[in-house]
C-alpha cells in the first residue's frame, strides 16, 4: 500500500530552528578559524622551533609538508562526505586535525615535527571544505550570501590576529603552545556538531577511487613542490624540477583519463560542463594567485622600505582586509535580496586590477596612507569573489556533488595560492638581486646571495648605502610582482565577462502583502507504507 503524499521541499533553514542553525554556524566559523590561523601562528613560532629543535635545513618542509597534505587532501574529503555523509567526514577531519596538532607540540626533533605536521595538513584538508559543503546543504544559495560577511571576518581575524597571537605566545607559554592552543578550539567545534549538526545520512555501495586519488595525490604533491622547490631548492631548469614536472603532467592526464571510466570518481569531471563551475574555478585560482602574493609582499615592503615593526605585520593589512571584509558582507546582503551576483566578479576582477597596478607605483617615497589607500582598492576588489566564486560554483551543480564542488573550489585556490607565491616570489628575487648587483655592486650581490628577503636585524646592519639600495631593490621587486598579478587578474576579469547569471536556488525573501505560501513549486512524493 502506498501514500501519496505532497511534500513542500527545503526552501533553506525551513523546519530548523533558527537557534541551532545559528550554533552550527557558529561552530563551522570556529572551525574554519582553526584551518586559518594555524600556518601563521606556527610561521611566527618558527625561528623558535628551530632554536629549540634544530634542523635549519629542514626548516621548509615543516610548512611544505602541510602544506601537500592539505592539497592532496581536500578533493578526497570532498567525494568522502558526497558518498557517506557529511557530518562523519567533517568530525573525522577535525579529530586528524588535533591529533596532528597534539603529535607536532610533542615532537622531539625536526623529522617528527614535519612527519605530525603531514597528519595535521591530512585533517586540514578537510575542514574548509567540510564547512562550506555544510554550509551548502544547510542554507541554500540565495539565503547564503548573508553569511558571507561572517566567513570573510573569519579570515580578516586570522590574517590580522595570526601573528600577533604566534608571537604572544611563544613568548610566554612555548612554541609547543602554538600547536596545543588548537584543542580548545576544536573541542568547542566538535561539541557543538556532534550535539545540534543534523544532516541526512548516507552509505554509498560504490567502492573509493583508489586508483584516482592515487594519481591525483601524486599530480597535485609533484606541482606544489615545483612551486615550493622552483627558483629557491633549485633552479627552474634544473633536472628535479624538470622530473616533478613530467611525472605531475603524466599522473593529471592519466587521473583525467581513468576519470571518465571510474564507476564514482573521486573528481566527476561533468560539474566542468558547467560554463559557470569551471569560470568560478579559474576566478578562484586567480583570487588565490594574488590574494596570497599580495599578503606575502605588502608586509615585505612595508618593513623593509616604510620601516614599519616586524611584529605588527598582521595590522599592516587591515586597510585591505578592512575593505574586504566590508564589501563582501555588502555583496552578500544584495545577493541575498536580489538574487543577482554577475556585477560582483566583473566588479571585484577590475578593481583588483587597479588595485595591484596602483601598488605596483609603489616607491621608496609612497606613504603609509597612500599605500593604505591603494591596499584597499585590492581589498574592495577581492570582497567582491572571496565567497561569490564559491556562492556560485555550488549553484551549479546538484546537491549530491555539493562536496566535490565545494573541494574542487577549495583546491582550485589553494594551487592559485602556491603558483602565486612561487611565480611572484620567483620574479622578485630576481628583480632584488638585480637591483642590488646595480646599485651596490659586488657588495650588493654578496648581500641577497643566500636570500633576497632580509629580515629587520640584518637591514639595521647594513652600512646606509646597502640599507638604501635594499631599499630601492625591495621596491623594484614589488613593483614587478605587482605588475604580474595585474595581468593576471586580468584573465580573471575575462572570465567573469563570460559568467550567466543563473538563477540562485532557493526561496525568494518575502514581499510586504505576499502570501505565506512557498514560491517553489511543491513536489509529489510516493512513500510505502
Amino acid at each position: 500500500m502506498t501514500d501519496t503524499r505532497t511534500v513542500e521541499p527545503d526552501t533553506g533553514i525551513q523546519g530548523k530552528k533558527e537557534q541551532s542553525v545559528r550554533v552550527v554556524i557558529l561552530a563551522l566559523m570556529i572551525t574554519m578559524m582553526l584551518a586559518m590561523l594555524d600556518n601563521m601562528i606556527v610561521g611566527t613560532a618558527m625561528p623558535t622551533i628551530v632554536g629549540d629543535l634544530g634542523g635549519l635545513e629542514h626548516l621548509s618542509w615543516v610548512v611544505t609538508s602541510y602544506t601537500l597534505a592539505t592539497a592532496a587532501s581536500t578533493p578526497i574529503w570532498g567525494k568522502l562526505g558526497d558518498m557517506y555523509g557529511r557530518k562523519g567526514a567533517f568530525l573525522s577531519s577535525i579529530v586528524i586535525f588535533l591529533a596532528g596538532s597534539v603529535l607536532s607540540g610533542m615532537a622531539q626533533d625536526m623529522g617528527q615535527l614535519i612527519g605530525f605536521r603531514a597528519v595535521q595538513g591530512l585533517g586540514a584538508g578537510g575542514l574548509m571544505v567540510g564547512v562550506m559543503a555544510i554550509i551548502g546543504d544547510l542554507v541554500p544559495p540565495r539565503e547564503r550570501g548573508k553569511y558571507q560577511g561572517m566567513m570573510a571576518g573569519v579570515m580578516a581575524i586570522a590574517m590580522i590576529g595570526g601573528p600577533l597571537v604566534g608571537g604572544t605566545i611563544t613568548d610566554h607559554w612555548g612554541w609547543r603552545w602554538a600547536f596545543y592552543i588548537n584543542l580548545p578550539l576544536g573541542a568547542v567545534a566538535l561539541g557543538l556538531i556532534t550535539a545540534v549538526l543534523h544532516l541526512p545520512k548516507k552509505r554509498s555501495q560504490a567502492r573509493i577511487d583508489y586508483l584516482g586519488a592515487g594519481l591525483l595525490t601524486v599530480g597535485i604533491t609533484s606541482i606544489v613542490l615545483v612551486t615550493t622547490w622552483g627558483g629557491t631548492e633549485y633552479a627552474w631548469s634544473s633536472a628535479r624540477i624538470m622530473e616533478l614536472i613530467g611525472i605531475g603532467v603524466a599522473a593529471l592526464v592519466g587521473f583525467v583519463f581513468w576519470q571518465t571510466r571510474a564507476v564514482e570518481p573521486i573528481l566527476p569531471l561533468h560539474i566542468f560542463r558547467s560554463r559557470n563551475f569551471t569560470l568560478m574555478a579559474v576566478i578562484g585560482f586567480i583570487t588565490g594567485f594574488v590574494m596570497f602574493g599580495a599578503t606575502l609582499f605588502l608586509p615585505l615592503y612595508q618593513q623593509s622600505v616604510q620601516g614599519a615593526s616586524a611584529t605588527n605585520s598582521g595590522l599592516l593589512l587591515l586597510p585591505m582586509l578592512g575593505a574586504m571584509l566590508v564589501t563582501s558582507m555588502v555583496a552578500g546582503r544584495i545577493t541575498t535580496s536580489s538574487g543577482r551576483y554577475k556585477i560582483f566578479p566583473v566588479v571585484g576582477s577590475a578593481l583588483m586590477i587597479v588595485g595591484l597596478y596602483l601598488l605596483s607605483t609603489m616607491d621608496t617615497g609612497t606613504s603609509r596612507f597612500t599605500s593604505g589607500v591603494f591596499m584597499a582598492v585590492v581589498g574592495l576588489g577581492m570582497g567582491c569573489l572571496m565567497q561569490i566564486t564559491m556562492l556560485v560554483a555550488q549553484n551549479s551543480v546538484e546537491m549530491k556533488d555539493m562536496g566535490v564542488a565545494s573541494s574542487s573550489a577549495t583546491l582550485f585556490r589553494t594551487l592559485g595560492s602556491s603558483f602565486g607565491v612561487a611565480i611572484m616570489g620567483a620574479l622578485f628575487n630576481s628583480r632584488v638581486q638585480d637591483a642590488m648587483s646595480e646599485r651596490a655592486g659586488a657588495l650588493g650581490s654578496k648581500i641577497t646571495e643566500q636570500s633576497a628577503q632580509l629580515d629587520a636585524a640584518s637591514l639595521a646592519k647594513l652600512p646606509a648605502p646597502a640599507r638604501e639600495a635594499y631599499q630601492f631593490a625591495v621596491s623594484d621587486g614589488t613593483h614587478a610582482a605587482f605588475v604580474l598579478g595585474a595581468a593576471v587578474a586580468v584573465v580573471a576579469l575575462v572570465a567573469a565577462v563570460f559568467v550567466k547569471e543563473v538563477p540562485l536556488r532557493g526561496a525568494e525573501p518575502k514581499q510586504e502583502g505576499a502570501p505565506d505560501e512557498p514560491t517553489a513549486p511543491k513536489t509529489p512524493v510516493v512513500e510505502p507504507v
